[in-house]
């Protein structure tokens, strides 16, 4: 083990997820820090913060306790319906990932979000308790971080591209 170690449970076991949780949630949330650099709006900013503090509670979860709330989630799910409204009639379909700054990391965190609940998903399937709670904030901060891409670029006035797959149709 190194003496210079970044990081205390970095020699785990390797099919111990908890590490890989821990780490993965720091990567988000440095992810959120970027965007928030780029966002203008203070309101934004400061919402933004909130979710990044909420992410850094969620680190936690599977090696302690959970600690982050319905309250809160219903406070994401909230701001989530505010941006829906803002949006609306802008687009219901699949679209490529592109736009602005903003909506470019938007995009970056918002599949992030999905590949957390991937990882919840595996921990779980090794006989691991996982709160519910965890698997809906990271399913509703990944839809959340879809909406506010396509308001970034709303601000922008830039048009999403629809994407039509050539293998589900």
């Amino acid at each position: 083990m190194s003496k210079y170690l970044a990081y205390p449970f970095l020699y785990d076991d390797p099919s111990d997820l908890r590490c890989d949780f821990e780490i993965f949630t720091d990567e988000i949330s440095s992810t959120i820090g970027l965007l928030r650099a780029f966002v203008d709006d203070k309101l934004l900013k400061y919402e933004l913060s909130k979710i990044n503090e909420l992410v850094y509670h969620m680190n936690a979860s599977l090696r302690t306790f959970v600690s982050i709330t319905e309250d809160e989630l219903k406070w994401i799910e909230s701001r989530t319906v505010f941006y829906k409204s803002e949006i609306e009639g802008r687009i219901n379909k699949f679209v490529i990932p592109e736009g602005c700054i903003c909506a470019s990391y938007a995009h970056i965190i918002r599949t992030k979000f999905k590949a957390l609940v991937r990882l919840l998903y595996r921990y779980k399937e090794q006989g691991n308790e996982v709160d519910e709670l965890l698997f809906d904030f990271a399913n509703l901060l990944s839809g959340y971080f879809f909406i506010l891409a396509l308001k970034f670029n709303k601000d922008e006035e830039i048009k999403e591209t629809e994407f039509i797959s050539r293998n589900y149709k």
